[in-house]
């Protein structure tokens, strides 16, 4: 359901994107660069921030988000995924003969469609027989989000149906066996570090800064790692 949302919403967008004069593109890019800014921060707030009895607020998990991305770009450039991801891009944006950047608007649609806790929750629910609704909900939002990134990005975003097939299809998948690895805390911190780079995206559409976002996407399953090097240690202490 999710990838036919997603596709739907692609065709959409590209009667939209064939609609808008060129004169125009850049002040749509422009709109979206600010959204997908405010998106990432107000992730990362919500991820963050917690409402203490005091009634105050109080931060969590900033060691594990620094220590997320650093650790995760140093594997992402070991592995050159930005240059992989961009390779395919091209080649893709050869074969389509697409104007625009095919790598940008598959990381930019994989990453706002992938992060969040609704595709871990909605996938895991699913798989664990207690409801779809979640997922179905959710759905409906990266139809919608479909549109408005092919209209400006273009069919790179299409391929974003790719890595959310293989992302949450395993959790959904193997939801028995991965369900006591995901506590609320472990979502909540994948959570926090994916907006962060959802914010990184941002940056880049706005064109401030161009930051090899696709580098740092190992930085998302860090805090998995890390929760199960806690697990062994403890293990071992007992």
């Amino acid at each position: 359901v999710n990838i036919i949302t997603i596709i739907v919403g692609c065709a959409i967008g590209m009667l939209f994107k064939k609609g808008i004069p060129e004169r125009y593109k850049k002040t749509v890019m422009q709109a979206l660069g600010l959204s997908t800014v405010v998106i990432g921060i107000s992730g990362v707030l919500q991820s963050m921030y917690v409402i203490t009895e005091e009634g105050t607020l109080d931060r969590l998990y900033i060691i594990l988000m620094i220590s997320s991305l650093a650790l995760g770009a140093v594997i992402g450039e070991f592995f050159k995924l930005e240059q992989r991801l961009d390779g395919i891009g091209e080649k893709l944006q050869q074969r389509f003969k697409e104007s625009g950047n095919v790598a940008q608007a598959f990381v930019t649609a994989t990453l706002v469609y992938c992060i969040g806790s609704m595709s871990i929750l909605g996938a895991l629910e699913d798989g664990l027989n207690i409801s779809r609704d979640l997922l179905y909900a959710k759905s409906i939002l990266d139809g919608i989000a479909s549109i408005i990134f092919t209209s400006s990005l273009g069919i790179g975003v299409i391929f974003s149906i790719i890595p959310v097939f293989l992302y949450q299809g395993s959790i959904t998948l193997f939801a028995g066996i991965i369900e006591p690895f995901l506590s609320v805390a472990i979502i909540t911190q994948m959570s926090l570090v994916g907006n962060v780079l959802i914010l990184a995206i941002g940056i880049n559409l706005l064109e401030i800064k161009k930051i090899k976002v696709g580098n740092m996407l190992p930085a998302i399953f860090i805090p998995i790692l890390f929760e199960g090097i806690i697990k062994i240690v403890g293990l071992f202490l007992l």
